[in-house]
């Protein structure tokens, strides 16, 4: 199902997930949380952010265990946990997030 922000068109999976990572911009984070009935706010790009960056780095979207401790590691512990990941991610810090960020679906991920 395509979804539109600035007026153009992005191709994503039947998941949501956009099918080319090239494509990604902030405009389509905010179209994907509004379908999800979400806000974001400074600490969901905070998470956001520290994906693509990862990803940049890796070649992978983490799954949530390794996502919990690469940003305790870089954000601190009050952020590197999974009950602060889920209030800002309510349906899956890694699926998710990873969604928003324009990434592939993490491996490990149902």
């Amino acid at each position: 199902m395509p979804i539109e922000a600035n007026g153009k068109t992005f191709e994503t999976d039947e998941e949501g997930y956009l099918v080319n990572l090239s494509d990604w911009e902030p405009a389509i984070a905010e179209v994907m949380a509004a379908q999800d009935e979400l806000e974001l706010t400074d600490e969901h790009w905070e998470i956001i952010n520290f994906l693509r960056e990862y990803y940049d780095e890796y070649q992978i979207a983490p799954a949530v265990r390794v996502l919990t401790k690469a940003v305790g590691k870089k954000l601190g512990k009050d952020k590197g946990n999974s009950k602060y990941l889920y209030s800002l991610f309510p349906y899956g810090p890694g699926k998710q997030a990873c969604r928003f960020a324009g990434l592939p679906k993490p491996t490990g991920c149902i």
